[in-house]
C-alpha cells in the first residue's frame, strides 16, 4: 500500500511540476458540461426527421476485431496524437447519429471468428466458423457438403442492381472479411489450390483467389494484398524477386493477375502494385482497378513506407472516385483487417494505431459522399480479450502504466491488459517488471494473464454506427446478419425491393413514411 501511495503521490508532483493539470481549467465550471449537453440534446432532438432517402450508395466500414474497448482506445489515442488527453476526442464514427450492437456468435461457436461473421453481415445469414458464403449446413473443411449450401452476398445484390461494387482491405484479398463477399468456401485458409487438400482440389472445389476473379464477373474495384496467391509457384514476386515465402503458390500454373488483365484491357481496366502507381491514375478514365501491394496482408500503419505504400485512406479515396461514376451508385467494403493482427499477436499499438487509420479513412469518405444519399456503417465483426484500466489518471498515454502496483508482487503493470496472449512473461520465475522494458515500443506486446502464443477473440457484442438514409434502422440490439439486410432495403436491392416506389421522379419507402406518420401522430397526442 505504501508503494502505491508513493507512485500515485509521485504522479501528482509529475502533474505539478510539468505545470499540466489533469483536466481542462473550463471543465471545473457545471457551465461547460451544462453548454455541452444542451447542445447535444438540440442535436438530437434534430434527429426527429429521419432520413427515408433511397440510398444510392452502401459503404461498410469493416474494423476487424474492434471491439468497443479497442474504439476507446482508439478515440484516446487519437487525441494524444494531436496533442489532446484524447478521452474527450471524438472518432468520425462516433459522429453517426445511430449506434446499436450487434450479436456476434457464429451457428457453431460462442466466441467467432472473422469467416462465420463475416458470412452474417455480407450474406445475410449466420455460418459456421471457418467457412465464407456458405450456410451452416456447409462444414469446416468438408468440401462436399459446399454444393448447394451456397449463399450471396449484399456485394452480389448491388452488382446484380446494376451498381458498382468494390473491396477495399488491409488484409489479402483473399483473407476472411473480404473472401465472403464473392467466394463460397468450406475453409476460409483455402487461399490458393497450394492450401487445399488434394482431395478437395480433385472433388471440384475451388480456392478462393480463383474464386475472386471467377465468380463474381467484374468486380469493380479490388485493393489490397495477397499477390503470392495470384501467380504460379514459385514465381518471384515484383517487389521481393529474392525472398522465396513471398512468391507464387498456385499449384495450377494459372496466372490470375495477367488473367484479370486480359478479360478488363478493353474495358478501362488498370493493375497496380504499388502507391506511385495508383495515386498517378486517372480515376476518371478507369472502370476497373485491381491493386495488389503485398505479397499477402498490407504492412502495418506504423511500419508502412509512405513512399511506396498506400495507406487505408488512399485506397479509399481512389476506390470512391472510381465507383461513384456509376449513376445508379455504389457498394463498398472496407476492412482496416490488421487491427485484428495486431491484437492476436499482444501489439497494442499496432492495433490502435490500425484502428485509428480506419477512422481517418471513414472521414475521408464522409467528406466524398452525401449523407442524403449514402448510407455508411461502421462496425466489427467480433472482439478481443482486449482492454484498458488500472484507474490511470485523465490525460495517461494509452500505452502507459497504471498508477499502482500489483498486490502479490508490488510490481507495476501496463494499463491495457489482454486476458490471454503472447504478453504473459516470467523471468526468472516471477512477473515481469515491466518499468524495465520499453512498454511504448511499437511492438511491445502488452501483459496477458494466460500464455498463449496467439491471443483470442472475445465474445461480446460489438458496436454498429449509421448513417444517411434509414440508418434508424440499426437500433437496440441485433443479429450480426440483420446488418446487410437493411442496407439492403435502404437501397432497394437483393430481397427487398417490394417497398420501393418511384413517383416524381424521385423514390420513396412507402412502409417507412407511414410508420413515421403514425410516430408523429403519436408524439403528438403524448405532447
Amino acid at each position: 500500500m505504501k508503494v502505491t501511495a508513493l507512485l500515485i503521490l509521485c504522479s501528482c508532483l509529475l502533474l505539478g511540476t510539468l505545470g499540466k493539470p489533469p483536466f481542462p481549467e473550463q471543465e471545473k465550471d457545471p457551465k461547460f458540461w451544462n453548454t455541452w449537453a444542451q447542445r447535444t440534446l438540440k442535436n438530437a432532438l434534430s434527429l426527429q426527421r429521419l432520413n427515408i432517402n433511397q440510398a444510392k450508395n452502401l459503404i461498410l466500414f469493416l474494423g476487424d476485431g474492434m471491439g468497443v474497448p479497442t474504439v476507446t482506445a482508439a478515440r484516446i489515442l487519437k487525441g494524444q496524437l494531436n496533442g489532446q488527453s484524447g478521452e474527450e476526442t471524438q472518432l468520425e464514427m462516433d459522429k453517426f447519429p445511430f449506434v446499436s450492437l450487434a450479436k456476434t456468435y457464429n451457428t457453431n461457436s460462442q466466441v467467432p471468428d472473422s469467416a462465420g461473421t463475416a458470412t452474417a453481415y455480407l450474406c445475410g445469414v449466420k455460418a459456421n466458423e471457418g467457412t465464407v458464403g456458405v450456410s451452416a449446413a456447409a462444414v469446416r473443411s468438408q468440401c462436399n457438403t459446399t454444393e448447394g449450401n451456397e449463399v450471396t452476398s449484399i456485394l452480389r445484390w448491388a452488382k446484380d442492381a446494376g451498381k458498382s461494387v468494390g473491396i477495399v482491405t488491409t488484409t489479402r484479398v483473399n483473407h476472411a472479411t473480404p473472401s465472403a463477399a464473392y467466394a463460397h468456401s468450406v475453409d476460409r485458409d483455402w487461399y490458393s489450390d497450394n492450401e487445399m487438400p488434394a482431395e478437395a482440389v480433385r472433388d471440384g472445389c475451388k480456392d478462393i483467389a480463383r474464386q475472386l476473379i471467377e465468380n463474381i464477373p467484374n468486380i469493380d474495384v479490388i485493393m489490397g494484398g495477397g499477390r503470392k496467391y495470384m501467380y504460379p509457384k514459385n514465381t518471384s514476386d515484383v517487389e521481393y524477386p529474392n525472398i522465396a515465402k513471398h512468391s507464387g503458390t498456385r499449384k495450377d500454373g494459372r496466372n490470375l493477375v495477367q488473367e484479370w488483365v486480359d478479360r478488363t484491357k478493353a474495358k478501362k481496366g488498370h493493375y497496380v502494385w504499388n502507391k506511385k502507381q495508383l495515386l498517378s491514375l486517372n480515376p476518371n478514365s478507369v472502370d476497373y482497378l485491381l491493386g495488389l501491394f503485398e505479397p499477402a496482408d498490407l504492412v502495418y500503419e506504423l511500419e508502412r513506407n509512405t513512399e511506396t505504400d498506400p495507406s487505408l485512406t488512399e485506397m479509399v479515396e481512389v476506390a470512391i472516385k472510381v465507383l461513384r461514376r456509376n449513376p445508379n451508385g455504389f457498394y463498398l467494403l472496407v476492412e482496416g483487417g490488421r487491427i485484428d493482427h495486431g491484437h492476436h499477436e499482444g501489439k497494442a499499438k499496432q492495433a490502435l494505431h490500425e484502428a485509428v487509420e480506419m477512422d481517418k479513412a471513414i472521414g475521408r469518405a464522409d467528406l466524398m459522399t452525401s449523407i442524403h444519399d449514402t448510407m455508411t456503417i461502421v462496425t466489427a465483426d467480433h472482439s478481443h480479450v482486449f482492454n484498458f484500466g488500472g484507474y490511470t489518471v485523465r490525460g495517461n498515454t494509452i500505452f502507459g502504466l497504471a498508477p499502482m502496483v500489483s498486490d502479490i508482487d508490488q510490481k507495476p503493470f501496463t494499463a491495457i491488459v489482454y486476458g490471454n496472449g503472447p504478453g504473459y512473461k516470467v523471468v526468472k520465475g516471477v512477473r515481469e517488471n515491466v518499468s524495465t522494458v520499453d512498454y511504448q515500443e511499437n511492438n511491445y506486446q502488452a501483459q496477458a494473464a494466460v500464455p498463449l502464443s496467439m491471443e483470442t477473440h472475445g465474445g461480446e457484442d460489438v458496436a454498429v454506427f449509421a448513417k444517411g438514409p434509414m440508418a434508424h434502422l440499426l437500433h437496440g440490439v441485433h443479429e450480426q446478419n440483420y446488418i446487410p439486410h437493411v442496407m439492403a432495403y435502404a437501397s432497394c436491392i437483393g430481397q427487398n425491393r417490394e417497398h420501393c416506389s418511384k413517383s416524381s421522379g424521385s423514390t420513396t419507402l412507402l412502409p417507412v413514411l407511414s410508420s413515421i406518420a403514425t410516430l408523429l401522430t403519436v408524439t403528438r397526442l403524448l405532447c
